[in-house]
């Protein structure tokens, strides 16, 4: 089921209460359709006044999908789960990556998981990226961005899961490792 703090952003951000949200949405045919086409209808009805209204057509498009039950919360659009989680770090985002990369370097398993390749390392002017790709198919991304007071935002996501259950399972994993940081 949809998370209630998900309908009442929605709500907030668009001035159409969720109940309204799901009543046009039904009227439209949505409950046959894949994920592409509710987005488009949520944006075809989206009141002219929402600033970003493509990044809120989705958010309605996953709620109203929770909500009928066409997926389920941490489910992709392709049927496979994922997870992220973030945390707030001392340094700027080169100091944050080299701590990251200290807590994982060298390491070949991840919640008993092997990995399953080399970790890679990218970076843009305003991100830097750490991702792995483990033996159960799944893969973790690290992307670290600055955030003002000389501090950095570190967000974990892992892709790929076969399960809700799974997500739970990686959920504190992922935040230990972040508090070492």
């Amino acid at each position: 089921m949809v998370k209630p703090t998900s309908t009442a952003a929605i709500a907030s951000a668009t001035g159409r209460p969720w109940e309204e949200w799901v009543a046009l949405l039904d009227e439209a045919g949505a409950r046959g359709a894949k994920h592409t086409a509710i987005a488009r209808l949520a944006l075809e009805r989206m009141p002219p006044r929402v600033e970003q209204d493509e990044w809120w057509a989705q958010g309605v498009a996953v709620a109203y999908e929770q909500h009928t039950g066409l997926r389920v919360p941490g489910q992709t659009c392709d049927g496979d789960f994922q997870l992220s989680t973030s945390r707030t770090a001392s340094g700027d985002k080169d100091e944050v990556l080299a701590r990251w990369l200290g807590l994982v370097d060298g390491r070949e398993e991840f919640g008993g998981v092997p990995v399953d390749g080399e970790p890679s390392t990218s970076q843009t002017e305003k991100w830097r990226y750490w991702r792995v790709p483990l033996a159960d198919g799944s893969r973790v991304a690290a992307n670290i961005s600055d955030k003002p007071k000389g501090r950095a935002s570190v967000g974990i996501v892992h892709t790929k899961l076969d399960s809700a259950e799974a997500v739970e399972r990686w959920r504190p994993i992922w935040k230990e490792l972040l508090g070492r940081l």
